[in-house]
């Protein structure tokens, strides 16, 4: 048995000791102790693998009750980590914590006010009004579809983000497609493509188009214009989004094993078996600028006007500005941008990327918020935002510095049991998310987690419907940076306009406003290329 099996041994042997016992009443009555000890740890086991509820006690019979145990005394350890100042995974444990509760619809109200040190640098909050609403619809959705848009799609303003099936198991993704089913939210596929169990659940999808145009793609990796329009014209599909980059890794390419390829995989991304699956770290269909802004009609015709997008973490600022001047010189516009910060990302990724590669969200999103308001196509164009984004205040905040949506993967991957157990390359995680492995991932018991999906959004747009009404506003959408604080390193108190600003509608147009460098970029981009103007920095 592999070393990594071994989590069945405490239930094979308490079940033969149980055996041995009972036929040692011949010998003695004492035995009597051991055929109930031994008996009831059998029962237990045997429970636990057939409970739908738990993942670990499905995974690891009898030695997972362990892990609840010490969970019981885990507050006190948190509270000693957070007065010894050690690092910030307490307070990403309370974030996981709190998602474990509104995914089971617990009262996730928390006595002893804060955990944080109000007091601390980087500590940011929320001003509230003497006048709060009380606001009862908190199904809050943004339009996304700009004027050449025949399809536009109407959006929860909170949305799972970009996984693929091969990173997720058949039944993470399928609980999650479920989920998104049952909550009207949308669900992004990820590049990995639109497999059987994106399908199986009905829920709206965000079909990612990556570098590898996985599911729309020729023999020989290129994009495959017929098979495109064929994934597209399906339903389910309501908005097509270019990966460009993703917040873990930007600019990096990958490769999935030959030996990792399962048929299942191989049909969703429309590659064979037997050979590794390479996704390049740049796209074949476009090169520049101006290319990609024709790969994005193409698309569009090709969908049927279904809204067309893309994702990028912000790398250099002057490229993002090369491509809004092919927006204005070619009048072809996308109907939505997500910005991915570089703290996001659910697998691996090389730590040097990881930790020092891309742009954070917050100075992401202002920076593409801003050049789009510069070249007056932000009315034009829909703002998307991921990185991290857990709770209704992270929602409020990206919502009040541009964006007119979130999405989250770290969250729903929560909802459906992930425990960050950072096993993800393995092949096995404990509780059946991020496995290929048919005997973990049937941990994942999908009703359950599909129904812990839908609490979850449900719940954290309440928990945003009243931070939303105790600002005094009526939606969301309303948040702007001046109802958001933060302490810097000096301890001062500064609004958020004074480091994140709107800037003024049309400033790069007229060439008016020389503050953060934006004009300077501006200057050099150009739609031709990617390459600068000149030789500078």
């Amino acid at each position: 048995m592999p070393l990594h099996e071994l989590r069945f041994l405490p239930l094979l042997a308490s079940g033969v000791l149980a055996v041995l016992s009972l036929a040692g009443l011949a010998l003695s009555p004492w035995f009597w102790l051991g055929v109930l000890g031994f008996g009831l740890l059998t029962a237990i086991g045997v429970r636990d693998l057939i409970q739908p509820r738990h993942s670990i006690l499905r995974n690891y019979p009898v030695i997972g009750h362990l892990r609840f145990l010490f969970e019981g005394i885990r507050p006190e350890i948190r509270q000693y980590l957070i007065e010894s100042d050690e690092d910030e995974e307490p307070f990403s444990r309370d974030d996981r914590s709190l998602v474990y509760q509104r995914a089971k619809n617990v009262e996730d109200a928390r006595p002893f006010g804060t955990r944080m040190r109000v007091y601390d640098s980087g500590y940011q909050w929320l001003t509230h009004s003497v006048r709060p609403r009380h606001i009862t619809d908190t199904n809050f959705r943004v339009t996304i579809g700009g004027p050449d848009c025949t399809q536009p799609y109407d959006a929860s303003i909170y949305n799972i983000s970009a996984m693929s099936f091969g990173a997720l198991s058949a039944n993470a993704i399928e609980a999650l497609n479920r989920g998104a089913a049952m909550g009207g939210f949308a669900h992004d596929t990820g590049e990995g493509g639109i497999s059987r169990y994106h399908r199986v659940g009905g829920g709206d999808l965000i079909y990612e188009i990556g570098s590898g145009y996985f599911g729309c793609r020729n023999p020989d990796g290129s994009f495959s214009p017929e098979r495109f329009a064929e994934q597209a014209a399906n339903p389910q599909v309501k908005m097509i989004e270019i990966k460009l980059s993703q917040g873990a890794k930007p600019g990096h390419g990958g490769v999935l094993p030959a030996a990792k390829i399962s048929p299942e995989i191989a049909e969703a991304r429309g590659v064979p078996m037997g050979v590794d699956c390479v996704s390049p770290a740049s796209h074949s269909a476009f090169s520049t600028p101006l290319e990609m802004m024709a790969f994005i009609a193409q698309l569009r015709e090709l969908s049927g006007g279904k809204p067309i997008g893309f994702k990028l973490c912000i790398g250099h600022r002057r490229e993002f500005m090369c491509i809004v001047k092919a927006m204005l010189q070619t009048g072809i516009t996308p109907d939505f941008i997500v910005i991915d910060g570089k703290e996001g990302g659910t697998g691996a990724a090389p730590l040097e990327f990881a930790n020092h590669m891309g742009m954070p969200l917050v100075e992401g999103l202002t920076f593409a918020h801003n050049t789009l308001r510069g070249a007056g196509l932000r009315e034009r164009i829909k703002l998307g935002a991921s990185g991290k984004l857990i709770t209704a205040f992270d929602i409020a905040k990206v919502l009040g510095l541009g964006a007119d949506w979130a999405n989250s993967a770290r969250g729903f991957m929560f909802a459906i049991g992930c425990i960050q157990a950072q096993a993800c390359h393995t092949n096995r995680c404990p509780v059946g998310v991020a496995t290929q492995d048919p005997r973990r991932a049937r941990a994942l018991v999908v009703p359950t987690k599909a129904e812990r999906v839908a609490n979850f959004h449900r719940n954290t747009m309440k928990a945003l419907g009243e931070m939303t009404g105790a600002a005094g506003l009526d939606h969301p959408g309303k948040f702007l940076p001046h109802h958001f604080l933060l302490r810097e390193k000096d301890r001062q108190m500064v609004v958020a306009h004074e480091v994140y600003p709107y800037m003024p509608e049309g400033f790069l147009l007229r060439e008016d406003d020389e503050r953060f460098g934006f004009l300077q970029r501006w200057r050099r981009a150009r739609a031709e290329a990617f390459e600068p103007i000149d030789d500078g920095v």
